[in-house]
């Protein structure tokens, strides 16, 4: 008769025992901020109490001018404000005239130098190659 056949089988180990994980339940810290009291704009001062401020507030030193062909008034800041944007713009449009005429007299007088350090430069590498 036929014997039967053995055939090798694999040994599995056991399953290690594993507790089972348990998660708290995950919280968040809230933002909050106090709340600003803010006064009614129309707010004012009971009768009979002096304030500090007068009511009449200080010119903003605003002029309007009258343009009569269109019929329209242009604000006009104050002398002390005309006078320094004047100022700035005449010194900044003197700044880069005088610059772009130092610049020009520069590129002027080193063209001819670096032109004949250029040739130099190259026929000394000519004669080493």
């Amino acid at each position: 008769m036929v014997e039967a056949l053995s055939l090798p089988y694999p040994v599995l180990p056991t399953a290690p025992l594993i507790p089972r994980v348990t998660l708290d339940i995950p919280t968040a810290e809230i933002p909050y901020y106090k709340p600003m009291v803010v006064p009614p704009s129309d707010l004012k001062p009971p009768p009979g109490v002096k304030t500090d401020t007068e009511e009449d507030e200080a010119p903003t030193g605003i002029r309007e001018v009258n343009i009569p062909i269109i019929d329209k008034t242009i604000p006009l800041p104050e002398n002390d404000i005309l006078i320094t944007a004047s100022t700035t713009a005449v010194v900044s449009v003197a700044a880069t005239l005088t610059a772009t005429a130092a610049f020009k007299w520069v590129v002027t007088a080193l063209k001819p130098i670096l032109k004949t350090a250029w040739k130099k430069l190259s026929q000394k590498k000519k004669k080493v190659s």
